[in-house]
């Protein structure tokens, strides 16, 4: 890992600096969950904040970091939206937000409730992001992914799941990869064998196909129904940080995700969002080893289904009978240093 430009000692100063509201969040094992998986599994909840999401880490450690008047601008499909909105304000800032025009209406009332200003754009909201940032020089583009102090603020969950004790494998979502980069330097750092598994969509597979490549590779996504793990280029600091870190990546499908909502409201008592529901939906349909396992539910910024569901549409599927190990979705270890 001597070429991760993230620092441990972030990672613990973060843990003093984030608002507290968002840190040491419950996690446990659940007697129906173990049930349905068949394994035990140590589950983190992200969704019981202002914001519902793990996002709040980052930008709040990134935020604190930043000179009074500052304007924070970023392009988002809606929680590091509201997470860059909720900072802003906390810090006596200013945020301009950027996002898709068919955002999530959920995510868009938050962000607009937190005080940001909103900007609906079509394309490539980054891009609009950058231009509108590079416009005055008291304007900070912020970018998740790219930005070292929010993967170290969002770390701190790495630093809470220690705390449980030893976990061989931890399963996460990943969009920007700023979570599962974080987590995974701390816990790799006082566990080294600890093997962290990310998990993609088979509609977005932008990050996945990076990954094995070693380097950004832009994938059109085929819907944004997971839109917190949809996206269409990552960012190359992101790439770089996951392939030292990374051990494996897995991929599930829409209905898998669905699914994996209904498991979370039925056994945990949480509605998560799609992109938060990834990493049950992947101890679902994978057989993904590890004695014990843990894995986080990392938002619940979703639309009740009344024959709609998630983000996307669609409603919860019936309950089946989980499929696991789908070879073709699942991209194994990775064997190529970093070029």
């Amino acid at each position: 890992m001597t070429d991760i430009d993230l620092k441990l000692d972030n990672v613990a100063e973060a843990a003093k600096v984030i608002d507290p509201v968002f840190l040491n969040s419950p996690q446990y094992g659940d007697e129906q969950l173990n049930a349905r998986l068949g394994r035990s599994v140590l589950v983190k909840i992200e969704t019981l904040n202002p914001l519902r999401s793990f996002k709040g880490r980052g930008a709040d450690y990134f935020a604190a970091r930043l000179e009074p008047g500052t304007t924070m601008v970023c392009g988002t499909s809606g929680n590091f939206g509201q997470a860059v909105a909720y900072a802003a304000r906390k810090r006596g800032l200013r945020a301009e937000v950027f996002v898709p025009a068919d955002v999530s209406p959920v995510k868009l009332r938050r962000i607009k409730t937190l005080g940001a200003r909103v900007r609906r754009v079509e394309g490539e909201v980054k891009v609009a992001a950058a231009a509108f940032a590079a416009e005055a020089p008291d304007r900070v583009f912020v970018v998740d992914g790219r930005e070292p102090a929010i993967s170290e603020g969002a770390g701190t969950i790495g630093l809470e799941l220690a705390a449980a004790g030893a976990i061989d494998t931890v399963v996460l979502p990943v969009g920007d990869g700023a979570l599962i980069a974080g987590v995974a330097l701390w816990l790799k750092a006082h566990t080294p064998d600890v093997r962290v598994v990310g998990v993609g969509t088979t509609s977005a597979r932008a990050m996945a196909t990076s990954w094995r490549a070693g380097e950004p590779v832009t994938v059109d996504r085929v819907n944004s129904f997971a839109g917190g793990i949809s996206i269409r280029t990552p960012e190359p600091e992101s790439v770089r940080r996951l392939r030292s870190l990374v051990d494996d990546f897995v991929l599930v499908e829409d209905d898998d995700l669905r699914a994996a909502m209904r498991l979370g409201a039925e056994t945990l008592g949480v509605l998560p969002e799609p992109a938060g529901a990834a990493g049950l939906a992947a101890l679902t349909v994978h057989d993904i080893p590890g004695d014990r396992v843990a894995t986080v539910v990392t938002g619940a910024n979703a639309v009740w289904p009344r024959g709609g569901g998630g983000e996307g549409g669609g409603g919860f599927p019936p309950p089946t009978t989980p499929k696991k190990q789908r070879g073709v979705v699942f991209f194994g270890r990775k064997k190529q240093p970093h070029p």
